[in-house]
């Protein structure tokens, strides 16, 4: 067996090993650097948490964009443009990047022509098509699903607003204030058009602070515009 994700301690010392002649900098976790020195050095930083060498690097390696694109989450590919061009732009103007990812993703062609705005206008129309934010506004409450099902009903939703769901949150997922022993949470998704945002946001509020005083029922978390949608 072999472990699918190689951490970056590990693979700091298999390029040690790789390239004995060179010092070896690490950044990450609770030691991030903000700067390295220059000289003949290899760098392992995590996704964020590259430092600045004089100059600028001579070649950047872009690791795990499986793991970074495959995320359950609606920024995923965004956020991780963001981080590639980051580290990319911390290579001098002579020096190679290479992706570690299949080219025909849209965020590593993205990435090759230097568009995010592109990029950016693409993730648009998708989501539009599908009906997710920014296109439109979403709700996410989660708790038991009396309780989600409750505040749904008691609020005053904006006309035209889709109730969707209960689903099952993933094992796991914890509600804050919601008992240990209660039933399993479940997730209710309430879509409005974008320019209901204010409205729905207004009406889920009052309907919790309703149910808060009566108190009724256990804690409901609700969340607008959430970047995990189940």
């Amino acid at each position: 067996m072999r472990a699918v994700i190689v951490g970056a301690s590990r693979t700091a010392e298999e390029l040690g090993r790789a390239f004995p002649g060179a010092a070896v900098t690490m950044s990450g976790g609770e030691s991030v650097l903000a700067e390295a020195p220059a000289g003949k050095r290899l760098v392992v930083a995590t996704p964020g948490a590259e430092p600045v060498v004089p100059g600028g690097y001579g070649a950047a390696l872009l690791l795990d964009g499986w793991l970074l694109l495959g995320r359950a989450d609606l920024r995923a590919g965004e956020e991780t443009l963001r981080r590639w061009m980051n580290a990319t732009a911390l290579v001098a103007p002579d020096g190679t990047v290479v992706c570690g990812a299949d080219a025909g993703i849209p965020a590593v062609q993205a990435l090759i022509r230097w568009d995010a705005a592109g990029f950016a206008a693409s993730e648009l129309a998708e989501r539009a098509e599908v009906g997710f934010p920014p296109a439109t506004h979403l709700a996410a409450l989660d708790g038991a699903e009396r309780d989600i099902v409750a505040v749904a009903e008691a609020a005053e939703l904006p006309a035209g607003a889709e109730v969707l769901g209960p689903v099952d949150l993933p094992p796991g997922v914890r509600v804050p204030g919601a008992p240990d022993d209660g039933p399993p949470p479940q997730r209710l998704l309430v879509r409005v058009a974008r320019r209901e945002g204010r409205s729905l946001a207004r009406a889920l509020f009052v309907a919790q602070v309703g149910r808060s005083l009566r108190r009724e029922g256990d804690p409901v978390r609700i969340q607008i515009d959430p970047l995990r949608i189940g």
